[in-house]
């Protein structure tokens, strides 16, 4: 199983996205920055890292607010099953990259998230991160198809 995080940076009513370039499975959607979790690594170190590395910013006040598993039966897109922590940050310090390397970053409004090109199954969580309480959930891909989706909050 591989670990990762997912930091959604909300400031003035906005999310800082990332529409990936970069020629994975992931090319073409818009995606929260983060990234693979490390070895001896604990998420909230995992998740500023990434953070800096693909943003130039660092995330303040980190609130986890969920833990996401995805299953592998030999045919997920990810190539293996993960487990995901995703966080939430209202705060940051440091200046915007202009060059990250996973994709092209754009502040969006929250309300116009629900209509950027993501996996079916950021569409369903994505919105959860801003309200109030924890969750999780179990993500079944069968190839690039949502196949099942449970969440308990």
């Amino acid at each position: 199983m591989k670990l990762g995080v997912l930091v959604y940076l909300e400031h003035e009513k906005k999310v800082l996205m990332i529409h990936r370039q970069k020629d994975d499975e992931h090319k073409g959607y818009w995606l929260a920055p983060g990234g693979k979790i490390e070895k001896n690594e604990a998420p909230q170190e995992t998740a500023i890292r990434e953070y800096q590395e693909e943003t130039g910013l660092t995330p303040k006040r980190l609130h986890m607010k969920a833990v996401l598993n995805f299953p592998d039966f030999g045919d997920s897109p990810f190539g293996d099953e993960w487990q995901v922590f995703l966080f939430h940050a209202d705060q940051f310090s440091g200046k915007l990259t202009d060059a990250c390397p996973e994709g092209i970053l754009k502040w969006v409004a929250l309300e116009k998230l629900k209509d950027l090109p993501m996996w079916e199954g950021d569409q369903l969580f994505t919105p959860r991160v801003f309200r109030p309480g924890f969750f999780t959930a179990k993500l079944l891909y069968r190839g690039n198809r949502l196949e099942q989706s449970i969440f308990w909050e």
